[in-house]
């Protein structure tokens, strides 16, 4: 049996632009963008729509939220192979279905704790974006609020980038500021980055939809 366990496995129509969001865990951001997307009538408007969100993870919560909101979910346990080149070529043609000549997939991370192969985003070229909580290119990385603390940063924030085989250096597409107050430690700042997470990664995903 594939490693793969597909919950919806139709595919929308030949002319909508389709996205395919990756998790690992809760998936705020993607739940961000899926309810913009409805709410803001993403489909009727521009002719798009979260097609699939799709995890390494079973268990991750993130998959209850969008069966929830109706969007298709598939499972790939990247623990069932043998090299992140083979999960990587896998999950390729996962995404593959919902990509069109027409109307080319757009692959937005959202707390997807994979390192991805120079293949795989070599791929997506152009089209794979991810969010960071930090104003790169500050605190690449892991642990970036405790780091800018640290630092003595008066200013933290959040950029969503387009990705390239180097981690978290690709063009930047947007960003926001969010104030370091004196009472904070790393997870009271990281709720209120995560506040503008929620905000920015559903516009800027709308600005690409059209030019895609």
């Amino acid at each position: 049996m594939s490693a793969a366990a597909q919950d919806h496995p139709a595919i929308i129509g030949s002319h909508m632009k389709n996205i395919v969001i990756l998790i690992s865990g809760g998936g705020s951001n993607m739940a961000a963008i899926v309810k913009t997307a409805q709410r803001e009538a993403w489909a009727q408007r521009m002719g798009a729509k979260v097609a699939a969100v799709i995890s390494n993870k079973a268990d991750a919560k993130g998959l209850v939220v969008a069966k929830e909101q109706g969007v298709a979910t598939a499972v790939l346990d990247h623990e069932a192979f043998a090299s992140r080149e083979a999960f990587d070529a896998a999950l390729a043609g996962l995404i593959d279905r919902y990509d069109q000549p027409d109307a080319p997939v757009l692959v937005v991370l959202a707390g997807f704790m994979r390192i991805l192969t120079p293949g795989f985003v070599d791929r997506y070229a152009g089209r794979l974006v991810n969010i960071h909580p930090s104003l790169l290119p500050a605190f690449t990385g892991m642990h970036t609020h405790q780091r800018a603390l640290d630092a003595g940063c008066k200013f933290v924030g959040v950029t969503v980038h387009q990705v390239t085989r180097v981690l978290d250096e690709g063009q930047i597409l947007a960003q926001a500021v969010v104030p370091v107050l004196p009472t904070d430690t790393a997870d009271i700042l990281a709720a209120r980055v995560l506040t503008q997470e929620h905000l920015l990664y559903p516009r800027v995903i709308a600005n690409l939809l059209q030019k895609i």
